[in-house]
């Protein structure tokens, strides 16, 4: 049993506008949860790299299930697209852990953030010069299966690579961050079940429970932005997020 009373809630206050935050643009937009809150927490707040990666994890568990219905409440979920994600993102989740300790992941790093960089660059334009035309994703199971993949190896990589690929394929904007994010977590528990069950439920308490806190708290709002949005102005904002969180990361992995 967790020891509530132990807990110092002032401690927790970075944590929970950090978890907020990030789950918040996660929600609306489909992508971004883990590359914010592993910046704040390891640039800003000094965590670990490891830890950080080890807390985030657990979090996106509560997260995206906190997302994903409400999602489904806002009625973003396109349930065929929902059910092509979810058995080949899940296969590429554990063959990523699986393979985690012997794949250098830092090697394939640098050339997958300069393609999302560059998916970044042409949605935005997208959504700046052309009118919105929506069409079906012809591509789905295969980039699941590389989108679970580099999220459990390299520490992230579903929502930027999935969200981003199926816009550039016509998805609507809408229907896609929705659906995406609530494949998610199953996605997040397949990866992560292992971790919790060797760590004990006892480690949620701590900074841990201010991420978990904060971002349930935003999720509801993230899916409802999400619905609010016009896909133009979606299509822009994903691309501008998605530009920055790469480079960003396309810079400390080169530097």
């Amino acid at each position: 049993m967790m020891d509530f009373a132990a807990i110092d809630f002032a401690a927790l206050v970075p944590f929970i506008l950090i978890g907020f935050a990030a789950q918040f643009v996660d929600g609306a937009l489909g992508m971004a949860f883990g590359v914010i809150c592993n910046t704040l927490l390891v640039a800003v707040l000094g965590v670990p790299p490891a830890t950080a990666s080890a807390r985030i994890h657990v979090v996106e568990i509560f997260t995206t299930g906190a997302s994903g219905i409400s999602h489904l409440l806002h009625r973003n979920i396109e349930w065929p697209l929902f059910f092509r994600l979810l058995i080949p993102g899940v296969i590429g989740g554990v063959l990523g852990a699986y393979v985690l300790s012997s794949l250098h992941a830092d090697v394939v790093k640098p050339f997958v953030l300069a393609y999302l960089v560059l998916i970044g660059v042409w949605l935005l334009v997208r959504g700046l010069l052309y009118p919105p035309k929506f069409e079906k994703p012809k591509i789905v199971a295969p980039l699941a299966i590389v989108g679970g993949f580099l999220d459990a190896a390299g520490g992230g990589g579903w929502g930027p690579v999935v969200t981003s690929n199926l816009l550039v394929q016509g998805g609507e904007p809408r229907k896609v961050v929705g659906t995406v994010n609530s494949v998610e977590f199953f996605l997040a528990v397949s990866v992560s079940i292992a971790f919790i069950w060797n760590l004990g439920f006892s480690q949620i308490l701590g900074p841990t429970l201010g991420l978990i806190i904060g971002g349930v708290a935003a999720a509801p709002l993230g899916a409802m932005m999400a619905k609010r949005f016009s896909p133009k102005v979606m299509l822009v904002m994903v691309g501008i997020v998605l530009i920055a969180t790469s480079a960003f990361g396309l810079y400390k992995a080169l530097t």
